[in-house]
């Protein structure tokens, strides 16, 4: 006779690379559960030690520090995401660009600017942004900046990362399902203990308080960017806090974007993608993408969705 041990799903909510994460595990006791989280809790520090360019000892730190000095030799891990973001770059035109970190800080989204910037300070703003001039040797895993004061950042790829690095460590270890939710960048396994599948809403932007639609997600990632909370309004338009970093100028147009991928960290960077790309031209790049769907509201709260997606309204 076979023994059926009955799974619980346990979570834990915790700050880590300074936003909100709520792992989930499904596991057969507490004790268990507890000890997988802390795994996955170690496995997303590592990923922020090795990313983070707040940190001064980091790998990506010192690639910033010697842009247009010299080439600095790096782990393969950081060499292949900084590679995977330059691909993203290219399919999407350079609407996502981890060399975003360049930018000037000219438009602030608390309330406190009361004028556009000057179309000059715009356009000076982006001058050191281009992910071409990101240049990877990939005989000896070295990045080299080309323009001296250059710098990356993986704020829109690096939560993502580390929800997938988490999770992969968390199947290694026979997690049989979970969720890694890095604030709203969700990467899923299995199935509910009863069975069913992990599901996701998706907020209405124009009521926060209210969810549009549900669902489900299988064996993979979902994320939503939006700037229903961080805007400017100048002269009618609405200014999203996400910037196009070949412009300079914030993006307009869209208020939410939700991607759906096999990994989090390709739905974190196209997310962003499209708000700059706007409705037409993220909807036609989504469409040509395999295993990729979207949702996107624009600001009149139109929903548009990708070829093969089924929302279950509620």
């Amino acid at each position: 006779m076979l023994n059926v041990i009955a799974q619980e799903s346990f979570t834990r909510t915790l700050k880590l690379m300074g936003t909100k994460f709520d792992i989930t595990v499904v596991a057969e006791s507490e004790t268990k559960g507890s000890g997988y989280i802390d795994m996955a809790v170690n496995e997303i520090r590592r990923i922020e030690k090795l990313i983070s360019s707040w940190d001064t000892e980091s790998e990506t730190s010192e690639i910033n520090r010697n842009a247009g000095i010299q080439a600095v030799k790096v782990s393969s891990e950081l060499f292949d995401l900084i590679n995977r973001s330059l691909e993203i770059s290219a399919i999407t035109d350079g609407a996502f660009d981890i060399s975003y970190a360049s930018m000037d800080k000219i438009w602030v989204f608390d309330g406190s600017m009361k004028q556009m910037p000057s179309e000059e300070a715009i356009t000076s703003s982006v001058e050191k942004v281009g992910y071409k001039n990101i240049l990877l040797n990939k005989t000896d895993f070295t990045v080299y900046l080309a323009k001296k004061g250059m710098k990356i950042g993986f704020g829109g790829i690096g939560k993502g990362y580390a929800a997938d690095k988490a999770k992969a460590l968390l199947i290694q270890q026979g997690v049989t399902a979970g969720i890694i939710n890095a604030s709203g960048d969700m990467n899923t396994w299995g199935h509910q203990p009863s069975g069913e599948e992990w599901q996701v809403a998706i907020t209405n932007p124009l009521n926060k308080n209210k969810v549009f639609a549900l669902l489900p997600i299988k064996e993979g990632a979902v994320v939503t960017s939006g700037n229903y909370e961080k805007f400017v309004r100048f002269n009618g338009i609405r200014y999203s806090h996400i910037i196009d970093p070949r412009s300079g100028y914030p993006s307009t147009g869209i208020i939410s974007a939700t991607v759906f991928a096999p990994s989090a960290e390709l739905a974190d960077a196209l997310a962003t993608a499209i708000f700059v790309m706007g409705v037409e031209v993220g909807l036609d790049r989504i469409n040509q993408l395999p295993q990729i769907e979207c949702v996107i509201i624009d600001d009149k709260g139109e929903i548009t969705t990708s070829r093969n997606i089924q929302i279950q309204k509620i």
